[in-house]
């Protein structure tokens, strides 16, 4: 049986939680806030026209801006009020509902990804025990060479250093980490992670 995750419990909790959310940023989109910010990074990283896949999407903030900027944006949420906000804001992107700890856009055929990312805290909103599953599935949703970035604060019951264990758990690597998305260094006292992670390699055999 699929696992309840931290988001849809807060929404049982709060049915109006979800459409405070996408207003709240719609408001400050109409105010002219920049909220591009992890978009800019990531374009920044992959050449025009990349297949992303925005891992717990929400109201399509991140995704959205990066399909503007050409991209192939497929992005996935377990919330479905917030994938039709995405829908109706931003409809050059590919707006689905789904548990990022069942995602299997590959194995049921689709291509892989030259990129992941998850923002917005996502990794905090899981159903607890699945944070080394759905970072081994978005593993599986890259193409080879491919990279993930994740996203999220402290204090959230996630401690980095568990983060960092998952990773290794799901058969990835850290290859940068960096305390904010305008590429600010990551230290002992950052109070925010954005970590890119790879693929392991794998281990030739023996004998």
């Amino acid at each position: 049986m699929r696992k309840i995750t931290r988001w849809e419990a807060m929404v049982q909790q709060n049915p109006g939680h979800s459409r405070w959310y996408v207003e709240r940023f719609r408001t400050m989109a109409a105010q002219g806030n920049d909220l591009a910010g992890e978009a800019r990074m990531i374009d920044a990283m992959v050449g025009r026209g990349s297949r992303i896949l925005d891992a717990g999407c929400g109201p399509g903030r991140v995704g959205g801006e990066l399909a503007a900027r050409g991209h192939h944006v497929v992005g996935v949420d377990i919330d479905p009020y917030l994938v039709n906000a995405a829908r109706e804001d931003y409809p050059q992107g590919d707006w689905r509902v789904g548990d990022l700890a069942e995602l299997d856009l590959v194995e049921r055929g689709e291509e892989p990804f030259d990129l992941v990312v998850c923002a917005g805290n996502v990794m905090t909103f899981l159903a607890p025990g699945t944070e080394v599953e759905v970072l081994r599935r978005m593993g599986a949703h890259i193409r080879d060479g491919g990279r993930i970035v994740v996203g999220f604060g402290a204090g959230r019951g996630y401690p980095f250093e568990r983060f960092f264990a998952d990773v290794a758990e799901a058969g990835l690597v850290t290859e940068l980490c960096l305390a904010t998305w305008d590429l600010r260094p990551f230290t002992p006292e950052s109070d925010f992670l954005v970590a890119v992670l790879g693929r392991a390699a794998e281990t030739p055999p023996t004998g």
